[in-house]
């Protein structure tokens, strides 16, 4: 059962957003076998020219996180938009971890990220944030899935087949790139 954390940026929750929200996103646990015990952040945003953000973000055990943010011309039109992404990106990683368990009879999930705080340092380059990752093995697919999900540009893992490095990454047109670290320069 999820619990949910509802808040605004520039946009007061009102009972009915709160309502409306939680009835929505809650539609994604049908596409689980037991009833996740997780936390659903919802954020809402209004921008100065009125459109209306919705971002959610739902960490599962396992290390799996489902993400997704849509804008549109009002808020209950993006809290629809982004459970129908999130609704998307279940089924498909749903089906790519069926596939994979009946190829190699189990199926691997990325392991969870730790944030830690900013460090200052006196150069020019600041670092502003600081995350630790546990490194799973998954094919460069698995990986891209996982790097959709959460919404970001690269991901790095360890490749299952060759026991190396890699580090997928978006490239223009919806096609994705594989970087592959070589052995004797990390040693």
């Amino acid at each position: 059962m999820f619990t949910y954390n509802i808040r605004g940026e520039n946009i007061e929750i009102t009972p009915a957003i709160r309502e409306y929200a939680e009835k929505k996103v809650s539609k994604i646990e049908r596409y689980f076998k037991d009833s996740p015990d997780a936390t659903a952040y919802v954020n809402a945003k209004v921008y100065d020219n009125h459109d209306a953000k919705a971002e959610v973000t739902i960490p599962l055990s396992g290390g799996l996180t489902l993400r997704a943010e849509e804008t549109s011309q009002d808020l209950y039109g993006s809290i629809d938009l982004v459970v129908d992404k999130l609704e998307r990106q279940v089924r498909k990683h749903k089906t790519k971890l069926n596939r994979k368990a009946r190829e190699t009879g189990k199926a691997d999930i990325v392991a969870p990220v730790e944030e830690t705080e900013p460090e200052e340092t006196d150069d020019d380059i600041k670092i502003v944030r600081r995350k630790s990752i546990a490194i799973k093995p998954m094919s460069p697919e698995e990986a891209v899935l996982q790097m959709d999900m959460l919404g970001h540009n690269f991901f790095l893992f360890e490749d299952a087949e060759t026991e190396g490095i890699s580090l997928v990454y978006k490239r223009k047109k919806e096609s994705y790139g594989l970087i592959e670290i070589e052995d004797d320069i990390i040693e």
